[in-house]
C-alpha cells in the first residue's frame, strides 16, 4: 500500500512524526509506530510540524514530507546524493533561510563538489589511524573524570562522566581552552534541545538563543583560529586552517560551521550512546557479564549494539532533485525525504530478533551513523572509541556500576538525548 497525500496528518492511525510528544522518551517507545509504518505505510506523508516555541519568528509552513522508515528504502536514498541531494537542509524538516542551513549544519547541508572540498579537507583527523592515536587521550579524561566520582558511591552518569568525556575529546582535538568547556556544553545544549526548559534561558525567546549560542561558539573558534595562526599546535584547529588541497582550505564561516556541527552531532552520539549504553547494561545483567568478562573481546560489536539501540540522531532530511520512483511510490521535484533512521534500525527483515539487545549481534548494519555513502558520520571511528574506552575503565574502575531509575530524556525532534541518569557503584 502506497501513501497518498492528504492534509489530515498520519496516514496511519495514532502515529504523527511531526508531534514533538511522539519523539520524546525511549526509543522502544516508538518500536510499535514504526513497525506500523514499516508494514502498512513504508513511504508514508506527513504534513509538517508546525512550531509553537515562544519563538517571534514565524517558520513558513512548507507542504509536507515523505518519511523513509524501512532500512533497505533509507539505505538506497542514502546511496544517492545526486537524486535525494542534502544541500537544502539536512538537519531540519522546515525550509530555513540557507545562511542557517550553512551556519549550524554546514558540511552535512552540502552536496558535490563542495561536500567533496569540505570532507577533504577535514577527513584526514578522523581516520581509524588519528583515532588510535588519541586513545590515550580518552583514557586519561576517563580516568580523571571516574576519580571525581569514584568515593561517592553514586553519581549522574550523564552530567558526570558521558558529557563531560564528548566535549573535552572534542574540545581537546580543536585546542578550546578548558576554560571553554562549560561555555561549549550550555552552547551545544541550547543548539540541540531548543525546545527543553532545562537548557533554554528563562524567558528567551527559542529560536534566538539558538542563534545567540551559534554566535558565542562562532566567536570562541575565531579566536582559538587567530591564536593558532600565530601560535601553531599539534590539534585540529590548526590542521584544518593550514590545510590546502588544490588551492581549497576551509574560511573562516566554515571553520565554525564545522565546529558547530561537530559539537553537536558528535558530542550527542558519544554522549547519548554511551549513557544509554549504561542504561542498557543495567537493564540486561547477562549481556553485561558476558561483556565485562571479555571486554576487548567484546569491544566492536557491543558498541555498535548500543549504538544501534540508541541511534542518537532520529533521522536526516533529503530532497528529491528530480522525479523519481522510491519502493513503488511516486515522488516529484523539490518533495522532501525524510529518513528516520530508529525505524531502520529495528527492521525485522534486516535484523534477526530487532528488540533483543545482544551485545554479540553479528552481522550489523545499523544506520546510526548514516548509511554508506558520502555522508556516512566522519566522526564514526571517534565515537566507537570514546564509548568503549570509558565502559573499559569502569568495567575495571567501578565494575558494579549501574543505573538506579530510567533515564531522564531531552526534548526534542532531532536527537534522542539523555538528560540524566542516576547510578550507584560500590565507591572505589
Amino acid at each position: 500500500m502506497h501513501a497518498v497525500i492528504s492534509n489530515q496528518g498520519s496516514p496511519v492511525d495514532g502515529v504523527d512524526l511531526s508531534d514533538l510528544e511522539f519523539w520524546a522518551g525511549a526509543p522502544h517507545r516508538r518500536f510499535e509506530a514504526f513497525a506500523r509504518l514499516r508494514r502498512d505505510r513504508p513511504i508514508a506523508f506527513f504534513d509538517e510540524p508546525i512550531f509553537d516555541n515562544g519563538s517571534d519568528l514565524v517558520h513558513p509552513t512548507g507542504r509536507g514530507y515523505w518519511a523513509v522508515t524501512r532500512h533497505a528504502d533509507v539505505t538506497e536514498v542514502t546511496r544517492n546524493p545526486d537524486l535525494f541531494c542534502s544541500g537544502k537542509g539536512a538537519l531540519s524538516i522546515v525550509d530555513l533561510p540557507q545562511e542557517l542551513v550553512d551556519y549550524f549544519t554546514g558540511m552535512v547541508s552540502t552536496d558535490k563538489p563542495r561536500h567533496a572540498r569540505l570532507r577533504g579537507i577535514v577527513s584526514g583527523a578522523f581516520t581509524p589511524r588519528q583515532v588510535q592515536g588519541i586513545t590515550t587521550t580518552i583514557e586519561l579524561v576517563a580516568d580523571r573524570l571516574i576519580d571525581q566520582v569514584a568515593d561517592r558511591g553514586e553519581c549522574d552518569f550523564a552530567t558526570s562522566l558521558a558529557a563531560p568525556l564528548s566535549i573535552e575529546i572534542i574540545c581537546d582535538m580543536m585546542g578550546v581552552p578548558p576554560s571553554e568547556y562549560g561555555t561549549v556544553l550550555r552552547c551545544s545544549n541550547e543548539i540541540i534541545y531548543p525546545d527543553d526548559v532545562e537548557f533554554l534561558p528563562e524567558g528567551s525567546d527559542h529560536f534566538l538563543a539558538m542563534l545567540n549560542a551559534g554566535q558565542e561558539l562562532t566567536a570562541l573558534m575565531t579566536d582559538v583560529a587567530d591564536h593558532r595562526r600565530r601560535h601553531p599546535a599539534d590539534d585540529l584547529t590548526t590542521a584544518l586552517i593550514t590545510t590546502n588541497i588544490d588551492g581549497e582550505a576551509l574560511t573562516q564561516a566554515e571553520l565554525a560551521s564545522f565546529f558547530i556541527l561537530l559539537l553537536t552531532a558528535g558530542n550527542e552520539t558519544t554522549r547519548n550512546s554511551l549513557t544509554y549504553g549504561m542504561h542498557l547494561l543495567s537493564q540486561y545483567p547477562d549481556q553485561r557479564a558476558r561483556w565485562q568478562a571479555d571486554p576487548e573481546g567484546i569491544a566492536v560489536t557491543g558498541v555498535d549494539e548500543i549504538v544501534r539501540w540508541a541511534t542518537p540522531v532520529n533521522w536526516t532530511r533529503r530532497t528529491v532533485t528530480r522525479d523519481t520512483v522510491l519502493a513503488g511510490q511516486q515522488l516529484h521535484v523539490d518533495d522532501k525525504v525524510v529518513l528516520i533512521y530508529g525505524s531502520a534500525n529495528q527492521d525485522e527483515t534486516v535484523f534477526d530478533d530487532p528488540h533483543t539487545f545482544d551485545v554479540l549481534r553479528r552481522p550489523n548494519p545499523h544506520v546510526s551513523f548514516g548509511a554508506s555513502g558520502p555522508h556516512f558520520c566522519l566522526g564514526a571511528h571517534l565515537a566507537r572509541r570514546e564509548i568503549d574506552v570509558m565502559l573499559r575503565r569502569l568495567f575495571t574502575r567501578l565494575p558494579d556500576i549501574e543505573a538506579t531509575d530510567d533515564p531522564e530524556w531531552g526534548v526534542s525532534r532531532l536527537v534522542s538525548g539523555i538528560k540524566h541518569l542516576p547510578c550507584r557503584f560500590t565507591p572505589a
